[in-house]
């Protein structure tokens, strides 16, 4: 009884051969193809988020500083996995911590440059007031009633370019274009037809006129970019052709009633899946957005599919990050070699913000001295002007004739009468 059959119908090693590949999304999730500069770019965002949320924090207090030991306590609410001091410590252009003089411990505040950004983000922010509100009629427009929850577009407001209260300064401010129903649901109260124009309209025309491409193939196309290493098997090209051509409703059209059985039924929905998130993440400001905020999004959107699933099976138009705490998806077209390919103001400022971070404790003490040296000299060195013999100008007139000695007396020394009266 003891003895081990190693063969059968029932043996655990022939049943490993019968076993049926999974096919899931997080199967898919793991094989996926990683783009190293994608996941780079997340990485770096996310270090930004987790600043920007420290920020939000800090400005509750009374005070422009906050103790380090207070800080520790905001670990788990900002989604750090790092000790306080060691976070602040390794963004020295962003915090700077001191001692305070009275209560002698240790304090952290923003620096000078971060806090001069932030306010400069919320400038361009409030200019590009217009902007914000084209954003939101589209989105509303895309929705089935025209409704949204002002919930769910705070919780993606900085990813719209929209101010912290933007329920008061634009949705307030502009009556014949928005209506709040209980306080809480934005409603849009008429269609503009000008709007209408997904941003993948531009990349078909450009596509139709430039490379002569026929309307057949051009119509109902997406931008392909499949990462370094993709692996293409057989009888793929002729799918992704095939699925090109096929028509579906587009984002700012009405969905009708279309039956799952039919011809092509299922893939022509997905396919307006793709299309709504498309467009989605091409109104945001970089072109990214968590995953787990598109979940909130399904059901106004009529998107009753796995998302991630679907995205991860059109890895040439998306790209989905584990980077970070959750994942976040990427509109692949509008990013070049790490870089954004239309960065708009508010995406500026904020490149500014990374770049100080990217900066970690690099180049620290030479700009503190050059800071501090500029304060203290500013008035001397560029605003009084020096008088009177220098130091060193005895080699300008050896230097002179040794010039007049060479070209034999073909060129003369600029300025000689003011190196006389310096003798």
């Amino acid at each position: 009884m003891n003895e081990i059959i190693h063969f059968g119908p029932f043996n655990a090693n022939m049943q490993k051969r019968w076993k049926k590949p999974i096919n899931s999304a997080q199967t898919r999730l793991e094989n996926r193809t990683i783009d190293l500069k994608l996941d780079k770019l997340v990485r770096q965002h996310q270090r930004l988020k987790i600043i920007l949320k420290l920020h939000e924090l800090m400005l509750k207090r009374s005070s422009d500083y906050v103790s380090v030991q207070i800080l520790a306590r905001w670990r788990n609410a900002i989604g750090l996995n790092l000790k306080m001091g060691v976070f602040l410590r390794k963004y020295s252009h962003i915090f700077e911590v001191y001692t305070h003089h009275i209560r002698r411990n240790l304090c952290c505040k923003l620096t000078r440059k971060v806090s001069d950004l932030i306010d400069e983000e919320s400038v361009v922010i409030k200019e590009s007031e217009s902007l914000a509100v084209q954003r939101l009629k589209k989105l509303l427009m895309i929705s089935t009633n025209g409704t949204l929850h002002c919930h769910v577009l705070w919780l993606i407001r900085r990813e719209l370019g929209l101010p912290d209260d933007f329920k008061d300064s634009i949705l307030l401010k502009y009556p014949n274009d928005f209506v709040l129903v209980d306080g809480e649901i934005v409603q849009l109260v008429s269609r503009e037809d000008s709007l209408g124009d997904a941003a993948i309209e531009r990349w078909r025309e450009k596509e139709y006129t430039e490379k002569w491409l026929s309307e057949f193939e051009t119509r109902y196309a997406f931008p392909i970019q499949f990462p370094t290493g993709f692996k293409i098997e057989k009888g793929f090209r002729e799918k992704l052709k095939n699925w090109q051509r096929l028509p579906y409703v587009k984002p700012y059209e009405k969905m009708g009633v279309v039956r799952a059985r039919s011809h092509g039924g299922v893939e022509r929905v997905q396919k307006r899946v793709v299309g709504i998130l498309h467009e989605f993440l091409s109104l945001t400001v970089e072109k990214m957005v968590e995953v787990e905020r598109l979940s909130h999004f399904r059901k106004d959107f009529d998107m009753k599919i796995n998302l991630r699933e679907l995205l991860l099976r059109h890895p040439g138009i998306f790209y989905v990050s584990t980077k970070g705490l959750t994942q976040t998806v990427i509109l692949r077209e509008s990013y070049s070699k790490g870089c954004l390919v239309e960065p708009d103001p508010i995406y500026a400022v904020r490149r500014k913000m990374l770049d100080l971070v990217l900066l970690g404790r690099r180049n620290t003490r030479e700009l503190c001295l050059l800071e501090e040296f500029k304060e203290k000299n500013n008035d001397i060195v560029f605003n009084r002007v020096v008088e009177g013999p220098c130091l060193g100008d005895w080699v300008i007139p050896i230097l002179d004739k040794i010039i007049e000695h060479d070209s034999d007396g073909a060129t003369k020394s600029i300025n000689d009468s003011q190196w006389d009266s310096t003798d």
